[in-house]
């Protein structure tokens, strides 16, 4: 994804107000042997830009001045209550050297587990992301987590993710929850429900007394 800013000399409150006047956001790229730089990006490009999940979570193209380099955004700063970036920082990347970062997790085929097929349960996603560790060129957009295996009662964990090649999970514990699955209360699973049907007409009946 391609990025387009420009060098900007002014600095300070002042500097940094005039631009966003003007629809410019101020920003900053650092890392590496090179030293800071301040940029200036097109504000209506970044808001939208923010938007897209891979915006967060891809090597990113900057091109400064004509010239590229690449770069992972690292924070940002919106407005309280106004629909306004108010600054941006990116990272300068290499590719031999190793990066952290945060990428989402995307949830499928919950809607074909037994979990959800034989017993009507809710799986919780207890994680929306995971922080890796990989080379730049391994950085995937997203992690993708298989639910079609899981049952009520049980927990998919850090330890049962498919990582890319390349790519490990940075966790204080492997066995950290990723998501589980439970039948909400009051809620009679559909194995359950001819076994409970069964058990109310027996209950209903009154013992035999004596004539």
């Amino acid at each position: 994804m391609k990025v387009i800013a420009f060098k900007r000399e002014l600095q300070g409150t002042g500097a940094s107000r005039r631009l966003r006047i003007s629809g410019q956001t101020p920003g900053i790229v650092y890392g590496g042997v090179e030293a800071p730089v301040m940029i200036s990006l097109d504000h209506n490009a970044l808001y939208h830009a923010l938007k897209k999940e891979v915006f967060h979570s891809s090597i990113l193209e900057l091109e400064i001045d004509g010239a590229s380099q690449q770069v992972l955004l690292r924070d940002f700063q919106v407005h309280a209550y106004k629909q306004l970036v108010l600054h941006a920082d990116f990272q300068r990347v290499h590719a031999d050297q190793a990066i952290e970062m945060k990428v989402a997790l995307h949830f499928v085929n919950a809607d074909v587990s037994p979990a959800v097929k034989l017993h009507a349960a809710t799986i919780s996603h207890v994680l929306a992301e995971v922080r890796v560790a990989c080379l730049p060129g391994k950085l995937p957009e997203f992690i993708t987590v298989d639910l079609s295996t899981i049952d009520v009662g049980h927990s998919i964990h850090l330890a049962d993710l498919v990582l890319p090649e390349g790519v490990t999970v940075i966790a204080h514990g492997r066995n950290q929850t990723v998501a589980t699955a439970l039948v909400p209360a009051g809620h009679v699973s559909a194995e359950a429900a001819p076994a409970a049907d069964a058990a109310a007409p027996a209950a209903g009946k009154k013992p035999a007394g004596k004539k």
